[in-house]
């Protein structure tokens, strides 16, 4: 039994370190590009003729709290109404079908070009509302926004132009948010959010390998669209899924991580529980659904190929962190009552550079934001560490949606209550939209804080102290995630 846990921890120990060295060759690739100057070929809209058409879609699904501001911040946008079609995609079961007609109404009375397209049914949830809505699309380009998002007025202006390059199929902003500094869920969500889109998105992109449309706060071309075989729903996540069978069609991607888009973050935690359900387990189906085409595809290079399988599988590092918090435990006592398994723990310690690595690449992120010097850098290792804690309280949720996508289980696309939370004097009780119930994974979470309690006893009664701040963090993370989980039901 010692044997083969000790195999199972070092095999997840050793993807985890070849994780983490795709993460620090993103930051070489990002550090490159920071240096390298964008001289790709613009649209010059000072020539109304170099100005094309654009369709905006606004999927949308009971945003009751959030629609009036929406469409009112999309009609601000500034871009000729000649040129500008909006599509409200609204598959709303609720009583904001009602007002978001209203308020459209309003819309069109003062000039707009802006239809309200209803389904009789919800099939193939915001992919299958995305793809009717392109059936009648007039425009050239589609630009794309979720309700929660406040695009900027010149946001058309700063990314539509790059499409003159034929061979764009997609350009991408950078997310910001509205509601950055609310609570701790909030910080930790912008922190992880904010490498993704720094970080990740420039480094891959910078060397031409697969980046994913974010399901918003973007654009297309639609011809693009169509040639990649149009929105499916067969995922979670439809845009990761369009994205990669896109740039398997050779279609170019365009990152702009100046550009930034404000969005609110799920404030409370059964909200991001189910953003971070759907988003990992997307990934898993997505994985499975194109990886091994792309693996055969010998047109691809073999370090996006490698990039690539740890893109799709980044949600699967939630399952293999879980792994080895469980078998940290038995570890401990493994390690105290075999002398003869020194030598290994003596290598296995090295594994502890994976954590090094991500402390430096999101170092990079963060001061990139926020700025460095040395309280900023203090600051930093705080949000560091509560963001690692919580993300690994997240592990056994997360690691359920990641085994249901790779076995093929199905499950309905669960929309993100949105809160209409702009700052700390708003509050989001009493959303209808809120769910509830307790689910199992919440008293799971409850035993393995109790768990990992035991494992911070156990350093103390065995006086091995090397997995003492693991353990702390896990403890922390799994009794956070189960205290908010409870008392946002209250």
């Amino acid at each position: 039994m010692d044997i083969a846990i000790i195999i199972i921890y070092t095999i997840a120990l050793l993807i985890i370190f070849l994780y983490s060295l795709a993460q620090l060759n993103l930051l070489f690739n990002y550090l490159k590009a920071r240096k390298q100057k964008d001289n790709a070929p613009v649209f010059d809209f000072t020539r109304e003729e170099e100005i094309p058409l654009v369709t905006i879609q606004l999927p949308v699904y009971n945003e009751l709290y959030v629609m009036s501001r929406l469409l009112d911040n999309i009609a601000l946008l500034e871009y000729p109404k000649d040129k500008l079609e909006i599509q409200v995609l609204d598959d709303s079961t609720d009583e904001s079908v009602t007002t978001t007609a209203k308020h459209i109404e309003k819309l069109q009375r003062q000039g707009l070009d802006i239809k309200h397209i209803r389904r009789e049914d919800r099939s193939g949830f915001k992919a299958g509302a995305l793809k009717e809505g392109l059936k009648i699309a007039k425009g050239e380009f589609i630009a794309i926004f979720d309700a929660d998002f406040l695009p900027e007025k010149n946001w058309l202006q700063k990314t539509i132009p790059y499409f003159k390059d034929e061979n764009i199929g997609v350009v991408q902003t950078r997310w910001g948010h509205i509601n950055r500094d609310y609570s701790i869920l909030t910080k930790i969500q912008a922190f992880a959010l904010d490498f993704h889109f720094t970080m990740e998105q420039v480094g891959r992109n910078h060397k031409d390998h697969f980046i994913n449309f974010n399901g918003t706060a973007g654009a297309w071309r639609k011809t693009c669209i169509e040639d990649a075989g149009n929105w499916q729903g067969d995922t979670l996540t439809e845009d990761l899924d369009l994205s990669y069978r896109a740039q398997l069609k050779k279609w170019k991607f365009k990152y702009l991580e100046e550009v930034e888009t404000p969005a609110e973050l799920p404030v409370v935690i059964s909200a991001a529980r189910s953003q971070q359900f759907r988003w990992n387990k997307g990934a898993a189906e997505n994985f499975q659904k194109l990886y091994w085409k792309l693996l055969k595809d010998k047109t691809v290079p073999f370090k996006t190929k490698f990039h690539s399988f740890f893109h799709l599988l980044n949600s699967s590092m939630f399952l293999l962190v879980l792994l080895v918090a469980i078998l940290s435990v038995p570890i401990l006592y493994i390690k105290n009552n075999n002398p003869m398994f020194a030598w290994y723990f003596n290598v296995i310690a090295s594994f502890a550079l994976s954590t090094v690595i991500f402390f430096f690449c999101y170092w990079y992120t963060f001061k990139k934001i926020h700025g460095s010097g040395f309280w900023n850098f203090i600051e930093y290792v705080k949000m560091f560490f509560t963001f690692f804690s919580i993300a690994m309280g997240f592990s056994v949720h997360n690691s359920k949606a990641v085994l249901e996508g790779h076995f093929g289980k199905k499950s309905e696309f669960v929309r993100t209550p949105k809160f209409n939370i702009n700052s700390l004097k708003d509050s989001w009780k009493g959303n209808k939209y809120i769910n509830k119930n307790i689910s199992a994974n919440t008293i799971l979470e409850a035993l393995l804080t109790g768990y990992f309690g035991f494992a911070l006893y156990s350093a103390f009664k065995l006086q091995d102290f090397g997995l003492f701040l693991f353990h702390i963090m896990l403890f922390l993370g799994f009794g956070f995630v189960f205290f908010k989980s409870v008392t946002s039901k209250l």
